[in-house]
């Protein structure tokens, strides 16, 4: 014992002499045999990770790592050195097996690559602790990032409901919700709620993630709400995502609001989300002016805010403007323009008709074109008419991805406009031989809470001759003030059928705004047709479509015609 005690205060004072120099320690700890636990815990989290894995495999005989110490090691190698996880894993298993309980492998698991994730979740299973909220919330996660969403979902149900604590919610709200699997992470963050485990403010932002993608409203608020309730509303994290779903909604003042709640709390992802909810609506003057006052309180903008100053520009079609500020975030504020930015001044260009400065800009820009570039283009010629540049735009779309759909929509689209049944009908044909299908539009209404989708021609609805007995009432209507359809085969399209059922199921009290969102551009015709019925009913329509929101009233719409 007293050579123990004696061994003890010579490795403390050799460290205390160097400087906490782990190799002085390691020398003392060699000369004296000493098989201090704590001597060698040290070590551990001392040494460079290379070393400390030479380390693992040469303790004395007598010294095994208690879990906790284990734990703790493991954790800062792995997150110093994110590489070693996996020759720490191997390193440990030729130690002992058991040495892996709960605490170890979950400190691993936070740094493994997720390329091997259902071989460490075979191992865990091994190990029998799959089911274990440690480490199953760690491998949830490495599943998330693996982009393997479902099998993330699967293993949160394995794990018994009396076992699911705070983290395992987390982890698989977030993770889901990461992975554009909205639904299924706001019904994990509704089963959080249900079973009284207490909310954090990750499970509040990624819930939140979850509604802004699905640009539900009501979801929004209602996670707004709880957030109070629990006092974490005032959290940056949770305050900056709701500012980010109130803005995908559409509802720019709730987003407003939030923003200014968060007083000096804010940050730059908290200003790139409020810039990004008015940037949606094409307010180029509220942008410029938030950017302003950002600047002022000595924020430095970064590539995401001025992507947002730019995409405000593109929606306004205010192609002036966007090249203004392309120029300036190089020389006044050194930040390099990506394809991205690039991007929106050639929409800004398009949108106002400027096709042919708009493709001469694509030709000499730093970037090379990708399909973004010139599907804004193509989508320019259509809303302008331009058959004849159409087809170059389209050519080029599809030699650099010749199963986009979008190519052969809008070239054929374009034909029918210019009255080219023949060349409508051979851009149809190509698309069939080539063998590509258009994607399904689908548009979707939040009521009470609950998303309804449609497709076009919906025949599952269980309100469905309800639904269609009011759309067919509100053509009627439409076509009294003058609309005339062009065809029949537009009359069930998707968000027509979601505007009916909004209608007669009280999405929103006589006087407030119907929202409808759509997976694909909204078509010319069912655009039309919004604005007289928005004079029908006399209420306010905000469409949100893959390009933009369109806020319609008493028959004018706030894109202006360019979308």
């Amino acid at each position: 014992m007293l050579a123990v005690a004696a061994s003890l205060r010579a490795s403390a004072s050799a460290v205390a002499e160097a400087g906490g120099d782990p190799a002085v320690l390691h020398a003392v700890l060699i000369k004296t045999a000493s098989s201090s636990r704590a001597a060698y815990n040290l070590l551990f989290s001392r040494y460079h990770p290379s070393l400390s894995l030479h380390l693992l495999s040469h303790l004395p005989f007598c010294f095994r790592p208690t879990a906790s110490s284990l734990t703790s090691s493991l954790s800062s190698l792995s997150a110093s050195s994110p590489a070693s996880a996996l020759p720490l894993l191997r390193r440990v298993l030729g130690m002992s097996p058991a040495l892996l309980c709960d605490g170890p492998l979950s400190s691993l698991l936070r740094s493994m690559p997720p390329s091997i994730a259902p071989h460490v979740h075979a191992l865990a299973f091994k190990l029998a602790l799959s089911s274990s909220p440690y480490s199953a919330s760690c491998l949830i996660t490495l599943y998330s990032r693996a982009r393997s969403p479902a099998c993330a979902r699967h293993l949160f149900d394995e794990i018994p409901v009396a076992n699911r604590d705070p983290v395992c919610y987390s982890s698989t709200i977030v993770g889901l919700a990461q992975n554009g699997w909205y639904e299924e992470s706001l019904s994990v963050f509704a089963g959080m709620r249900a079973n009284g485990v207490d909310s954090t403010m990750h499970a509040l932002s990624g819930s939140l993630r979850a509604a802004a993608g699905l640009a539900v409203l009501e979801q929004t608020c209602g996670i707004h709400a709880h957030a109070v309730v629990v006092g974490l509303d005032g959290n940056v994290a949770v305050g900056t995502a709701l500012v980010d779903a109130y803005g995908k909604a559409g509802d720019v003042d709730d987003a407003a609001k939030v923003f200014e709640g968060l007083g000096g709390d804010r940050n730059l992802i908290t200003w790139n989300a409020v810039l990004s909810a008015h940037a949606q609506q094409g307010d180029v003057q509220e942008v410029t002016g938030l950017f302003n006052q950002m600047m002022e309180l000595g924020f430095a903008p970064d590539g995401l805010t001025f992507l947002a100053v730019l995409t405000s520009c593109s929606n306004a079609g205010a192609a002036t403007e966007a090249k203004f500020w392309l120029e300036a975030m190089q020389s006044k504020y050194g930040v390099k323009p990506d394809l991205e930015h690039y991007t929106c001044v050639v929409g800004a260009m398009a949108r106002v008709g400027h096709l042919e400065d708009a493709e001469s800009f694509a030709c000499t820009m730093p970037c090379k074109p990708d399909a973004a570039v010139w599907r804004t283009l193509l989508m320019g010629c259509v809303v302008h008419r331009r058959v004849d540049m159409a087809e170059s735009m389209g050519q080029r779309l599809l030699e650099i991805n010749p199963k986009d759909d979008s190519a052969y929509v809008m070239l054929a689209n374009v034909y029918s406009t210019a009255g080219k049944t023949d060349e409508e009908a051979e851009a149809w044909t190509a698309m069939r031989d080539h063998g590509v299908r258009k994607e399904g539009g689908r548009s979707w209404i939040e009521v009470r809470g609950l998303v309804h989708v449609f497709v076009a021609n919906e025949r599952r609805h269980e309100q469905l001759l309800e639904i269609y007995d009011k759309l067919h009432e509100l053509i009627q209507e439409v076509e009294k003030l003058g609309y005339k359809e062009a065809d029949e085969r537009l009359w069930h399209h998707s968000e027509r059928l979601a505007l009916a059922y909004g209608l007669i199921s009280g999405a929103a009290p006589s006087g407030k705004v119907l929202r409808i969102v759509k997976n694909l551009r909204i078509c010319a015709h069912c655009h039309e047709f919004f604005k007289y019925a928005s004079m029908v009913i006399d209420r306010v329509i905000v469409v949100r479509d893959v390009n933009r929101y369109h806020t319609i009233k008493k028959g004018d719409c706030s894109c202006r015609g360019c979308w």
